[in-house]
């Protein structure tokens, strides 16, 4: 089985593409799926996450709330590297317990996982291939912006707070540009599953 990271920044389209690779046959795990289980009542992460940021962060149902909690850790990066200390492992037992499921069934398969931090947090050397998903910052804010309602001022800062796309490129085997048409987006995605399956061949 390949198994191949797909990262990009905040409104690249990364979703789009793994939308594309899943319809081309492969398996494709979104961290931000896991982190929502991880953080859920119940789940690995929900426990610990509220011992360490207090039960202000907990709705009426007792559910993490996210936008809550978002806004103790971001512009903090001492709470956000505690945050993600007790998410990232949590996350990434369950996409290998998810990888080896998929891998017992389809060891000829290719494994994509969906993550923005790939590159910034060293997960990428988990993988045999990283798929980078790029666009124009322009576009970047104008899709963010639409998709989650948020200001222009908190995508851009979001956007300064991930590690340039040029600087991710250095460690991409496959660049995806999405900042064409839907239409071009598919190709390049198509051109790079050919690829991804001569070598798993």
């Amino acid at each position: 089985m390949l198994k191949v990271g797909l990262t990009g920044g905040i409104g690249c389209g990364k979703s789009f593409v793994g939308e594309a690779l899943a319809d081309y046959g492969c398996l494709v795990v979104h961290a931000d799926d896991l982190g929502h289980e991880v953080l859920a009542r119940g789940g690995a992460g929900y426990a610990l996450v509220v011992a360490e940021f207090g039960r202000e962060i907990l709705d009426d149902k007792g559910e993490i709330d996210r936008k809550a909690l978002g806004a103790l850790v971001f512009g903090y990066p001492e709470r956000l590297d505690r945050l993600n200390a007790i998410v990232h492992p949590a996350v990434i037992r369950r996409e290998e317990e998810l990888l080896a499921e998929f891998a017992a069934r389809h060891p000829d398969g290719i494994a994509v996982v969906e993550a923005a931090i790939l590159v910034e947090t060293g997960s990428y050397k988990r993988f045999d291939k990283l798929v980078l998903v790029t666009c124009r910052e322009e576009q970047q804010v104008e899709r963010a912006m639409r998709r989650e309602g948020a200001s222009e001022g908190d995508v851009r800062a979001r956007i300064g707070r991930q590690m340039p796309l040029a600087e991710k490129r250095k460690f991409a085997d496959f660049v995806i540009d999405t900042s064409g048409e839907k239409a071009d987006t598919l190709r390049q995605t198509r051109a790079v599953y050919d690829t991804l399956r001569r070598i798993e061949s």
